[in-house]
């Protein structure tokens, strides 16, 4: 009885916070199915009179919100793959080699992701702007690669941990490199964590927002977080409806990223689990 009482005390909570976490999408959906004249209608009705999605057909028409989408995909995508490839050697070399301070390193590096990008950002602003680096897509990616990388390098050590070393062993006794081994063999097998590191990394570029403000200038370089977030800053009541459209589809990618490589992701987080 005790346990039964637990157990559904456990999913009451949960789904208390899953109600909480939903709410305000819910109310975004209302809104952005509703026409104009429904908005002043504010809390008093969830579910609109005339539910309609012309909203959705207006943002998705216009070319300057499929050239935000379409930069926030290239970004985020851009920096979870140079945040996985960078991340790649490091965490081999934590799994697999021997060496002082090994832990130390690593909380150090997960330590680095703890520090919040507006901390660094002023100084790197300046520093850019002296390199003429700024308003290039690629100093963008760069910084996502490497605000991605601690992450990556956790994540990653815990595949490499988990697929067993006697395998690498047996192709360096065929005469394989170290390089060979880590490219032809590992790597293979350790597909889920790779996935996973990549998909988290991409989701956090996603709904990054200060790197890209501050050193991207001009319109047609936005992603779709600040292209919202400047939409935001000159929306009336009459357009309400069609903001609230455009934060649901900018949060579709993210979501069908995630949920299509839920299973790669979950295998990889508890490969792990039952390694020794």
């Amino acid at each position: 009885m005790k346990a039964r009482l637990g157990d559904v005390a456990t999913y009451g909570g949960l789904a208390l916070l899953a109600v909480f976490f939903a709410a305000p999408f819910l109310w975004m959906l209302s809104l952005s199915l509703r026409t104009p004249a429904e908005i002043y209608l504010g809390a008093a009705r969830l579910i609109p009179d005339a539910p309609t999605l012309g909203n959705f057909r207006h943002i998705l028409s216009d070319p300057a919100f499929l050239l935000y989408l379409w930069n926030g995909l290239k970004l985020s995508a851009a920096g979870g793959a140079l945040a996985v490839a960078l991340a790649i050697p490091a965490a081999y070399a934590f799994s697999r080699l021997q060496f002082r301070r090994k832990q130390a390193a690593l909380v150090a590096i997960l330590a680095v992701q703890m520090i919040s990008p507006l901390v660094i950002l002023v100084p790197l602003y300046r520093w850019m702007g002296a390199m003429d680096l700024l308003n290039l897509h690629a100093s963008v990616i760069a910084l996502y690669g490497a605000l991605g990388m601690p992450l990556a390098v956790w994540l990653l050590k815990v595949a490499f941990d988990a697929i067993p070393v006697e395998i690498e062993e047996a192709a360096i006794v065929d005469g394989a490199s170290r390089l060979q081994v880590l490219t032809r063999i590992t790597l293979p097998l350790a597909r889920p964590g790779l996935a996973s590191a990549f998909v988290l990394a991409m989701v956090t570029n996603w709904s990054q927002f200060l790197v890209p403000f501050i050193l991207l200038e001009r319109d047609g370089d936005w992603p779709i977080s600040v292209a919202i977030f400047n939409f935001a800053g000159s929306v009336s009541a009459s357009t309400t409806q069609l903001l609230a459209a455009a934060c649901l589809v900018a949060v579709v990618p993210a979501v069908a990223v995630f949920v299509g490589l839920q299973r790669m992701i979950v295998s990889a987080l508890v490969s792990g689990a039952v390694k020794g």
